[in-house]
């Protein structure tokens, strides 16, 4: 197995870690970055750390994001006094809508299967131009062009292993 092929094996597999944890049927983009952020020693992790961005901050922007689209139509989360969402779900999730786009972003970005790279995974992320992903980080105060600048740069650079 070629090295970016376990490398999406294994972020697809802990974005639907994330997604169970956090209640979801479906494996979101959002869900895939949280996994990115998770994969030590990679080139996308080091890219998400670059602009201050890890697995607990990637979290707690993502947490800014639900509150703030909550407020958006009048809704206190606090106010709400919510269960914690349910891991028992009967079946593991499944590649939801946003988390096929990312995807498919990434690998619409090279002409051969061969030339991807893991920050090709970051890339299809990054490009959405709307959705939970782009409004969490501009909450975040993460300027999104100049990281998918810095991802670009990277696969530009990495290793063709």
């Amino acid at each position: 197995m070629r090295m970016f092929d376990r490398y999406l094996h294994t972020v697809i597999t802990e974005g639907a870690m994330e997604a169970q944890r956090h209640g979801s049927a479906t494996v979101e983009a959002h869900h895939l970055l949280l996994a990115v952020a998770a994969q030590e020693g990679t080139a996308p992790r080091r890219v998400l750390a670059s602009a201050g961005l890890d697995h607990r901050t990637v979290l707690a922007a993502l947490d800014r994001e639900f509150d703030h689209s909550l407020s958006t139509v009048g809704v206190s989360l606090a106010s709400l006094g919510l269960p914690a969402p349910s891991t028992a779900l009967r079946r593991p999730p499944t590649m939801g809508a946003t988390g096929r786009l990312a995807l498919d972003r990434g690998f619409a970005s090279v002409s051969r299967k061969k030339d991807l790279r893991p920050g090709h995974v970051l890339l299809g992320i990054l490009r959405a131009e709307v959705g939970t992903v782009p409004r969490a980080l501009a909450l975040a105060g993460v300027d999104r062009a100049d990281l998918l600048a810095r991802v670009q740069t990277v696969i530009e650079n990495e290793d063709l292993g």
